[in-house]
């Protein structure tokens, strides 16, 4: 599984994100160990309360365990990868929280350690985290065997279309999918070799280069968005300088917005909106589905805990009565008989607690392969919108592009038409 880590601070945004019930379809809160408190937020906020007693401002250790997309993983299998990375790590019984999210039909973990030592009152150093973490991944690929990333054997196969959190949450905003924004300016960079074939290559998908205030050199979409060159294209910023020269020559990203706003036309606009309306009310019976999934799973985990409570309650009084009371008691007790029945006791009450325990994991492995039937299709309709989007794009970038005004009028009756045409496939 892809393992990713970083030493951080913020404890109320990290809860926040940990315990986010709108981007998951179920949150489920493996393990709160070694606080006072027993749920997330408490437990991280102790955390915090803990390393104001140092100097340390990433006072917490937060790691992601991601499974391959294809794979069914136990709850087992995180249970081993986390250990391991606690004892290379050299956390062992440091206070730490475990919480899963299950999201579109996958199950994905978060684990975040305390770095405080309660004893010495001092961080715990963690030198080449990222590479042990890398090795730790390997290992489970290798130890479970799945299919290993080429990225893994390799780096210079590692898939460049990954993305950052930043830059889902743009994609996210602007309500375009990440990869495809990334594959743009991937295959905009490799095959150009100056500025002329670069800043061609982004125009023929509607997107023009400008001077960042601060990011130096930007590119700006025709719906007036920003994008860092050197994150959405993966290149490094003395590389842009390299083949790009200085971006004091350009346009500032308000020019380009103000150029932009005058080539896009109400009609253009319009049609545009329909699009996308059309694409939001073609993918409402798929969302209405998630949403339908996602609340009958929720009632069917909440019938299950309560069942498996009520259930523990009769178990426990029965194996309680079974212990002699009184005078009984105390011959019991002196004849062994009582130990015998408690240590009976202790035997079946944990095997009532893995009975429940495999119960629950069966009833999450059922619901998240219903869920994963689902996420097919909502694929499926996601890749035909993609092209769509694509297409879209190459047809604004060609009409931003024109600048004889009788070309241009003849152009914008073309893409008017274009438009009209998306819209009514996707009907």
């Amino acid at each position: 599984m892809i393992i990713e880590g970083n030493q951080r601070g913020y404890a109320s945004q990290l809860a926040k994100h940990l315990m986010n019930i709108e981007d998951n379809d179920h949150i489920v809160v493996h393990e709160v160990s070694g606080f006072y408190s027993e749920n997330v937020e408490e437990a991280l906020r102790e955390m915090h309360i803990t390393s104001r007693a140092t100097k340390c401002t990433q006072f917490m250790f937060s790691v992601s365990l991601n499974p391959p997309q294809n794979e069914k993983v136990p709850i087992e299998h995180f249970e081993e990868a986390i250990e391991e990375i606690e004892q290379k790590m050299g956390l062992d019984d440091q206070p730490r929280v475990i919480v899963f999210h299950e999201k579109e039909g996958r199950r994905h973990a978060h684990c975040v350690w305390s770095r405080i030592n309660a004893d010495t009152m001092t961080a715990i150093n963690l030198p080449f985290y990222k590479r042990k973490l890398n090795e730790i991944s390997k290992e489970q690929y290798l130890k479970h065997d799945w299919n290993m990333p080429r990225g893994f054997i390799d780096r210079k196969y590692a898939n460049p279309l990954n993305f950052t959190r930043e830059q889902w949450q743009q994609a996210k905003r602007t309500k375009d999918d990440p990869r495809m924004i990334k594959q743009i300016f991937k295959q905009a960079w490799e095959q150009s070799d100056n500025k002329q074939s670069f800043e061609k290559a982004l125009q023929e998908y509607g997107f023009a280069l400008a001077r960042g205030d601060k990011r130096g050199f930007v590119a700006v979409d025709y719906k007036g968005e920003v994008y860092s060159l050197s994150k959405w294209a993966g290149v490094k910023t003395k590389e842009l300088k390299q083949r790009l020269g200085s971006p004091k020559n350009l346009l500032s990203v308000q020019e380009v917005k103000e150029d932009h706003a005058q080539k896009m036309t109400k009609r253009l606009k319009e049609y545009i909106n329909e699009v996308r309306q059309e694409r939001s009310k073609k993918f409402e019976p798929l969302k209405g589905a998630s949403l339908i999934i996602r609340e009958r799973h929720r009632a069917a985990r909440e019938r299950l805990e309560i069942k498996q409570a009520e259930r523990h309650i009769v178990e426990e009084k029965q194996r309680t009565s079974r212990l002699p009371k009184g005078l009984f008691g105390l011959l019991s007790r002196l004849t062994g008989k009582h130990q015998r029945v408690e240590k009976q006791n202790r035997i079946e009450a944990q095997q009532c607690h893995e009975r429940d325990k495999q119960e629950k994991h069966e009833l999450m492995d059922q619901q998240l392969q219903e869920r994963g039937r689902l996420q097919e299709q909502i694929h499926k309709f996601r890749e035909e919108h993609n092209e769509i989007t694509l297409q879209l794009r190459q047809d604004i970038g060609r009409y931003m592009e024109m600048k004889d005004k009788d070309n241009l009028e003849t152009f914008k009756f073309t893409l008017e038409h274009h438009l009209k045409l998306i819209v009514t496939n996707l009907v």
